[in-house]
């Protein structure tokens, strides 16, 4: 009797066993970025393009300016008290149908704010945006993460944090087209269009995520935490702004750390916290977190100081100013094609820390602008700076997640977007605190300033993004290479 060949056995055993089953269709990770962050694009638009909306809105609305400032408060807010919570419910209820509704309702609330006839109804429809916000961008992430492999993390933050570059610079000038050309209600009506193309693509073509039970929130930790950046948002957007009666944004600030404070103590000792500071000791998220907001927090300043700057230091119109500042946008344009190719030749440690080395001198270069600089030698700059700060957001973002286990994705997507949305509004805290201290140091009159205060502001700024460049250098070299790549070859070559 001749025994069949081993392979006829297998193929006997493979007819009598299923077929596999076909491997679900990927979605190109470059698509799936593209598309969340056409959410992300129409929050960070609308950021911006409203604070030049802000002196028509309050003509119309007959509020002080300063008064419709609660506005802006309402939506900073709500944004940073509901960003924690977005882990747990895209865990409870799916990234994906999380993600759709906080389109669907940052874009109602929009029409609401383009309805609203006073000062109430504008602030409770900003509160509601800033829901729908806080749960764009970190689902927005987790969303991305949980679809691409570690060697796509890099080329997905570079597609997602362009919206976060882009909005913010087109915003002031798409602003001030909108409210001159057809009032200030359609810088709200122009997220409809938008938000119904975003919602329809999302619906399309990104698939649902795996929806894994997270247990019962940490109701504690989530009132605690949103206490906290709550009460040091308010006293942040309103110190010095003669909104609250004397010393109330100063106590708010005070009560606000000491809340935080707490908040920090309760979320290391509860199992599932609502904020997972125990990722902190994951040194790549470490370094994101730590370090990279510190840079961010400098480098933040900056999209306030220039637009002033060209307006209040050298007499350009506002028109002018937002085409100047657009340049910075156009470097991150830029910087798209050379994120990969870099930190594939360089890896997360050289790139970082010299790219902070060089962003920070770009923005100390900004204080020598002077009203002689031509207005296409400032272009270039910023345009350069651009380059600069985009590489060294995409970085950063996509090194945060480099070495987070996936079961951990949710905190670490709501830790880090908090971080994101708290240091630009410290990086604009900072510049006004050092124009207005400037400006009594030199004994002139209270809201005067000179291009010497400017100049000051810029080298601050610069000073603490540099800050951080000590904290990159000491990064291990082979840090979130697996993401990288920097390395890879040697290290399989080798047999490591």
């Amino acid at each position: 009797m001749t025994t069949p060949p081993a392979h006829d056995s297998a193929s006997a055993d493979a007819s009598t066993s299923p077929p596999p089953a076909p491997s679900p269709r990927r979605t190109d990770p470059r698509l799936t970025a593209a598309i969340v962050a056409s959410a992300l694009f129409m929050q960070n638009l609308d950021s911006t393009a409203v604070m030049t909306a802000l002196p028509a809105m309050a003509r119309e609305l007959g509020e002080e300016p300063a008064r419709l400032g609660a506005a802006i408060t309402a939506y900073l807010v709500a944004l940073t008290v509901f960003i924690p919570l977005s882990g747990w419910v895209a865990d409870r209820f799916g990234a994906k149908r999380v993600f759709m509704l906080a389109i669907v309702l940052f874009t109602i609330a929009s029409v609401l704010c383009g309805r609203a006839t006073g000062l109430a109804e504008l602030v409770a429809a900003r509160v509601l945006q800033g829901l729908g916000g806080a749960m764009m961008l970190p689902v927005a992430r987790l969303l991305l993460l949980r679809q691409v492999r570690k060697d796509e993390i890099l080329t997905a933050m570079t597609w997602l944090t362009m919206p976060a570059l882009i909005g913010p610079i087109m915003g002031p000038p798409l602003g001030g087209l909108l409210t001159d050309t057809l009032g200030w209600r359609s810088v709200f009506l122009i997220n409809l269009p938008i938000g119904v193309l975003g919602l329809v693509m999302v619906a399309w073509r990104i698939a649902p995520a795996p929806v894994a039970p997270p247990g019962p929130p940490d109701v504690a930790g989530l009132a605690l935490t949103g206490a906290a950046l709550a009460l040091v948002m308010f006293g942040l957007e309103t110190v010095g702004r003669g909104i609250t009666p004397p010393f109330v944004s100063e106590a708010t600030l005070v009560v606000g750390l000491l809340t935080g404070w707490v908040a920090v103590r309760h979320c290391r000792r509860v199992a599932r916290p609502a904020v997972d500071f125990a990722l902190l000791r994951i040194p790549s998220f470490w370094q994101a977190a730590g370090p990279g907001t510190l840079f961010r927090i400098g480098a933040g300043a900056t999209p306030f100081l220039i637009p002033t700057l060209l307006q209040i230091g050298f007499g350009h119109s506002a028109s002018e100013a937002g085409l100047v500042s657009f340049a910075t946008a156009l470097g991150a344009l830029a910087m798209k094609p050379l994120a990969r190719p870099v930190l594939r030749r360089f890896g997360f440690r050289a790139t970082i820390t010299v790219c902070c080395v060089l962003a920070a001198a770009s923005i100390a270069l900004s204080a020598s602008f002077t009203a002689a600089w031509p207005l296409w030698s400032v272009f270039l700059v910023l345009a350069l700076s651009g380059l600069l700060r985009s590489l060294q957001f995409t970085a950063i973002s996509a090194l945060a997640f480099a070495d987070v286990p996936a079961e951990r994705f949710s905190a670490a997507t709501g830790f880090f977007a908090t971080l994101q949305q708290l240091a630009p509004a410290l990086g604009v805290v900072l510049a006004t605190a050092t124009l207005e201290a400037s400006a009594t140091l030199a004994g002139r009159p209270h809201g005067t300033l000179a291009t010497a205060d400017f100049a000051l502001a810029f080298l601050v700024a610069a000073g603490l993004a540099l800050a951080a460049a000590p904290f990159f250098a000491r990064m291990a070299p082979d840090a979130g290479a697996d993401v990288s790549g920097h390395g890879v070859g040697v290290r399989r070559r080798r047999g490591a």
